[in-house]
């Protein structure tokens, strides 16, 4: 992973204007669910889709219509979804603690196989925000399709503290 950021005094949101970048408004839910679940001290995302002003970046299947550099910066849309996600769930993501686990889901043409490499884009952006809280355990996996004919969809658990 690369970039180093101490989990001491660890602003999320002044890392991210420091690379430029801001956080969206949260996505609204594509069906009958909710964006979020805090259980415990643990809170769940549900699937969160590359939509930039409500919408998807591009379309289509990696290794066919998506490059794997589109890919990765899919990927790392996805994350700042999920911040913004985070923030209307729990008020502050300086409450945020670590991530503990993120799953990718990468619509893939025949023979594609490196979802990994993709999910990446969501991983070092994490790193970078979060340091070492921001290393988590991980699944990336390919499907034939996702909703919206998206690219990627990930899902995500992070720890909170519980003010």
């Amino acid at each position: 992973m690369k970039g180093s950021v101490s989990s001491v005094n660890l602003n999320i949101e002044e890392r991210l204007k420091e690379k430029g970048m801001a956080l969206p408004d949260a996505p609204k839910p594509l069906g009958a669910y909710v964006p979020a679940v805090i259980s415990g001290n643990l809170l769940f995302l549900s699937g969160i889709l590359p939509l930039r002003d409500g919408k998807l970046i591009r379309t289509g299947r990696a290794g066919l219509d998506v490059t794997l550099e589109e890919l990765r910066e899919d990927a790392a849309q996805v994350v700042l979804n999920a911040l913004a996600v985070v923030k209307q769930a729990i008020g502050d993501l300086n409450r945020l603690e670590r991530c503990v686990k993120l799953t990718g889901y990468v619509a893939s043409a025949e023979g594609f196989i490196e979802q990994p490499q993709g999910i990446n884009g969501a991983s070092e952006l994490l790193f970078e925000l979060m340091g070492e809280r921001g290393q988590h355990c991980r699944s990336a996996v390919g499907v034939s399709i996702l909703p919206l004919n998206s690219p990627v969809e990930i899902d995500f658990i992070f720890e909170i503290d519980k003010c």
